[in-house]
């Protein structure tokens, strides 16, 4: 069974065949915030790490680790457990280890999967300066999704598409004691909008 080419799993013998035929990268960046009474503080990074995971099985392109942290949004401010960084760091953080990639392995295209839709957190990520091409693509804003691009806001974050999503990915990280009342999520939906997603990403990663 094909495994996803994680660096993290990687000696430097096989970190360099792998990025020398495929000078490509994969970079999850998730988020370490609030997404519902029912869903994990890092429901963006679950999706994104098994996304990578995914996208380099189909496409041959490594992924690194997940950047865990992102630029928080919540009005309310923090909730316990949660953590998340300024605008600026994360664009340093970013910026320093594309160029590292870049510098030692001659990475020359550079794809970023986020699924917070935040300004400064998508600021951050997309003014990245660097010697090749980096995109990033916010997954539930992806042009290819249609009709479910259209939907409420109140849908996504906590709501049908993020609950669904992980109830299909890891149905064990979600409390189903406190879904709320009328969500209409399930493993089936979780599916049809991961599959839509994977496809959308696999067709940009083919240009």
């Amino acid at each position: 069974m094909a495994r996803p080419l994680r660096l993290k799993e990687m000696t430097p013998a096989r970190a360099e065949e792998v990025l020398t035929a495929v000078p490509r990268l994969l970079l999850p960046a998730g988020t370490l915030t609030v997404r519902g009474p029912h869903l994990p503080l890092g429901c963006d990074t679950v999706i994104l790490e098994r996304l990578a995971d995914d996208l380099s099985i189909r496409t041959g392109i490594a992924c690194a680790p997940a950047l865990d942290f992102g630029v928080s949004s919540a009005p309310e401010g923090p909730g316990p457990g949660t953590a998340s960084l300024t605008r600026k760091t994360l664009h340093r953080a970013v910026n320093e280890l594309i160029a590292v990639w870049e510098d030692v392995a001659a990475i020359r295209d550079t794809l970023i999967l986020t699924a917070h839709a935040a300004d400064q957190h998508l600021e951050a990520l997309s003014t990245i300066r660097t010697l090749g091409r980096v995109r990033v693509a916010d997954i539930f804003a992806l042009e290819e999704l249609g009709p479910l691009r259209q939907s409420p806001p109140g849908r996504w974050h906590g709501g049908e598409v993020d609950t669904s999503l992980v109830m299909y990915i890891a149905p064990d990280l979600v409390d189903q004691a406190r879904i709320p009342p009328g969500l209409s999520a399930s493993p089936e939906l979780g599916e049809r909008f991961y599959s839509a997603i994977l496809n959308a990403l696999s067709s940009r990663l083919g240009n």
